[in-house]
């Protein structure tokens, strides 16, 4: 969960975000060693009263400048790509979740079970409890069980949607009449909170995403209780 005036990106709850926070601080050393690389030849240049009478000519620095770029290229596509594979891989989920996106709600549907679905709407302000998120809160958590391989299918009924939880590393785009698919395994147990992602109408900042990771003998129990309610 993020806090007021945080800096960097929420904690990672599932191997694919701690693969893209290595990446993200990998990235930013990259970058601080070029800023301060070309801050040292800007002030040199700007300070030093000598002249190289190679100026105008200098084939090893032409082609140091070329070499170096391209080493950097290759440091950061590397990892890029490998996490890339990894976040489109999918193998054996143990469960299958469908994500359907409506102005302005979300539905689930647990298709392993044969009537175990739902709509999550945003919990309004009035009926929070002490210590809910405004506009982060709803009354059907989408709960799943922990440490298990979770695939979700996402689409929409009406217009664009995003289906993003930060902690997590996923964020898909909900699109009518097509089926994208996310997967993702939750390390620890928790509440994780997201949002639409894509802007979808008025009511657009009022679709929070609430997931719940539980582990899986509660998590049995819970789908046995919902079962029995519908």
């Amino acid at each position: 969960m993020a806090h007021p005036s945080q800096l960097g990106l929420q904690d990672a709850a599932s191997p694919v975000m701690e693969e893209l926070l290595h990446f993200h601080d990998h990235a930013l050393m990259i970058v601080f060693l070029i800023s301060t690389l070309v801050l040292y030849i800007i002030l040199a240049m700007m300070t030093t009263k000598m002249t190289d009478k190679y100026i105008l000519d200098a084939q090893e620095i032409e082609i140091v400048w070329t070499l170096l770029p391209a080493i950097v290229l290759i440091l950061v596509a590397l990892p890029s790509l490998r996490i890339l594979y990894l976040i489109d891989e999918v193998e054996n989920p143990h469960l299958t979740i469908k994500a359907m996106g409506h102005q302005w709600y979300w539905s689930y549907e647990y298709t392993d079970y044969e009537e175990l679905s739902f709509d999550s709407y945003m919990t309004p302000l009035q009926d929070l409890n002490p210590g809910q998120f405004r506009l982060l809160e709803t009354d059907h958590r989408m709960v799943i069980p922990m440490e298990s391989l979770i695939r979700v299918l996402i689409s929409a009924e009406d217009v664009l949607h995003s289906w993003a939880v930060p902690a997590l590393g996923v964020k898909m785009d909900a699109v009518p009449g097509r089926l994208n698919q996310i997967t993702f395994m939750i390390s620890r147990p928790g509440l994780y909170y997201g949002q639409c992602s894509e802007i979808c109408g008025a009511n657009h900042s009022f679709m929070p995403i609430v997931l719940e990771a539980i582990p899986l003998d509660p998590f049995e129990d819970w789908s046995s209780s919902m079962l029995e309610e519908a």
